[in-house]
């Protein structure tokens, strides 16, 4: 498995997203993802899913130390007392004694963004977790928890695919020697799949299109894709992308896919978006 190297971290290229997956589905897709050669797993508290993650891990066999487990600190627990609290609570619930990268998973509005840096230092420095980041964090911000962070920040995982355009975020976390971790990498399937530069590619390897556009992520520099499957199948196809390259006339065609409006996940409470 490729990994990526970002501020003393080795983060491997491709990792299982575990949103929407719950129970013994989801049990059984991390345990099969290991099995199969995955060692990059991603959760989060607010996915109600980490017992059911670590179980899959145990299940196995692959020994914890070889899997790069990420989770995520919900934006109503970024107060230092309740981000400290909620980390060691999915620690509980994952049922490892740390892990490797844990993330802010929004910025807050109320909180201030000094005391929660300030407490995701504290969970690095008391052993919680390894390595620290964020998630969802637009460039402003970003090169703000920079500033403020004490030890180095390792990865901004933010929504990327091809219809969307993540190039500053991306020139920033290479500044800062981070990865760019990009969720839903496919988009959600569906029409991405079926645009004309991705099929193209796809006949010209031999390949699926979703693996052509996860190939895509994963020969840009420093960013890692994270895509989320229900279906067995998949997770082998998704994994299968490290041994052809697509040309720089196809990376720039899947790349000129991009348009205005076609970010998936923004809320109320989402972050001002880079332009």
């Amino acid at each position: 498995m490729h990994s990526i190297s970002a501020n003393g971290a080795e983060i491997p290229a491709l990792g299982l997203g575990t949103w929407t997956l719950k129970g013994a589905k989801c049990t059984e897709m991390v345990a099969e993802a290991l099995e199969i050669g995955y060692r990059h797993v991603d959760t989060a508290s607010a996915y109600d899913n980490e017992e059911a993650v670590g179980a899959g891990i145990r299940t196995s066999g692959v020994p914890r130390g070889a899997v790069f487990l990420t989770t995520k600190v919900w934006h109503a627990d970024l107060a230092p007392r309740d981000f400290r609290r909620s980390a060691e609570a999915s620690l509980k619930r994952l049922g490892t004694g740390y892990l490797d990268l844990l993330l802010i998973h929004w910025p807050s509005q109320r909180v201030p963004l000094a005391d929660t840096i300030g407490a995701l230092n504290e969970a690095r420095a008391a052993g919680l977790t390894r390595h620290i980041g964020v998630s969802n964090f637009p460039t402003e911000l970003l090169a703000e928890a920079i500033r403020l962070s004490d030890a180095p920040l390792v990865a901004d995982q933010v929504e990327y695919h091809p219809y969307l355009d993540q190039s500053k975020v991306h020139a920033a976390c290479r500044a800062a020697g981070m990865a760019m971790v990009s969720y839903c990498p496919l988009h959600r399937g569906g029409e991405l799949l079926s645009e004309k530069p991705v099929l193209d590619a796809a006949k010209a390897h031999g390949r699926t299109s979703g693996q052509i556009v996860l190939r895509w992520h994963v020969q840009q520099e420093g960013v890692v894709a994270i895509p989320r499957t229900t279906k067995n199948e998949r997770l082998k196809e998704n994994i299968d992308i490290f041994d052809f390259s697509l040309s720089d006339a196809e990376m720039a065609a899947i790349s000129a896919l991009s348009r205005a409006g076609s970010r998936l996940c923004s809320f109320g409470f989402s972050p001002a978006w880079d332009e």
